[in-house]
């Protein structure tokens, strides 16, 4: 039977730690991040790399805590402290305009890239100069929900870490390797060398998407390279890569937001990757 949490004073140094979190230069400090609302707060709690529980402190209101108490449970579990706290303690701590209840401080959970290659990976997104964190979040979620093995983060790219940007990718940041600061042209030489075919993602590419399909050139493993949401990709970085595609319009819109067109992207790589004589289609030994 677990413990009923304690109720947290708004003058605890724990609530001014936990409020800190929302800021980069402390979360790179003391390497710990919110996670914010019940899914968020849910993955967070199942997620033990090696044994070691990511999140590490629970702060819930006492509606939250009834509603969720599955999650709490979770949380103690997992060897988190966990506070009741007032709702408006729960909004100062918050960076959403309407919190859930439950903020969660987690560890960062960040993968080194080495470890990535070493993993041989067949599907990647590469977030190069993406300095939107709700599109990274995104980006993250769409990587997730394809199946994609990994999601890196360049060094000009922005803070994993940005509440806005976990909030984004709706638990995905705790299912799958992110490795963040690498410089590009370090992160395309690698899966290079990995084996690894690198697209960049553009809407002035020479190559078109449909025709790379059509080809059967994108069944092998495949790094997607997504830049700034406003400019695209420098002119240096899209001629480290194999080839810059392009995402079809058969309609009359101007272009795709980033996240929607690395939907596409990682979409049309991951049904490749599986058809007949794709790197993971049912006759792969």
């Amino acid at each position: 039977m677990v413990a009923a949490p304690e109720p947290i004073s708004p003058k605890s140094p724990r609530v001014s730690a936990a409020r800190r979190l929302g800021r980069r230069n402390f979360r790179g400090k003391e390497r710990l991040f919110l996670a914010e609302g019940p899914q968020a707060v849910r993955e967070a709690a199942a997620h033990r790399p090696g044994g070691t529980a990511t999140l590490v402190e629970l702060f819930a209101t006492v509606e939250a805590a009834e509603r969720y108490a599955d999650i709490v449970a979770d949380a103690q579990d997992a060897g988190a402290r966990v506070h009741l706290a007032a709702e408006d303690v729960i909004a100062d701590i918050s960076t959403t305009v309407t919190p859930q209840g439950l903020v969660g401080v987690c560890r960062f959970l960040d993968t080194p890239f080495e470890e990535i290659l070493r993993a041989r990976p067949k599907l990647v997104a590469v977030l190069a100069h993406v300095r939107d964190p709700g599109n990274a979040g995104t980006v993250l979620r769409c990587a997730d929900a394809a199946g994609a093995e990994a999601v890196v983060l360049t060094d000009a790219s922005v803070d994993l870490y940005n509440p806005k940007a976990v909030r984004a990718s709706v638990g995905s940041l705790f299912h799958l390797p992110v490795a963040v600061g690498v410089p590009v042209e370090r992160a395309v030489r690698g899966l290079k060398d990995a084996g690894v075919r690198i697209l960049a993602a553009d809407g002035a590419g020479e190559d078109d998407l449909d025709d790379e399909l059509d080809k059967g050139t994108m069944g092998g493993p495949t790094a997607w390279v997504f830049g700034n949401e406003a400019w695209g990709l420098p002119e240096e970085t899209r001629a480290l890569t194999d080839a810059v595609v392009r995402v079809p319009i058969h309609g009359k819109a101007e272009s795709l937001n980033l996240a929607t067109a690395a939907a596409v992207c990682l979409y049309a790589s991951a049904r490749a990757q599986r058809g007949s004589g794709g790197c993971r289609s049912v006759t792969e030994s």
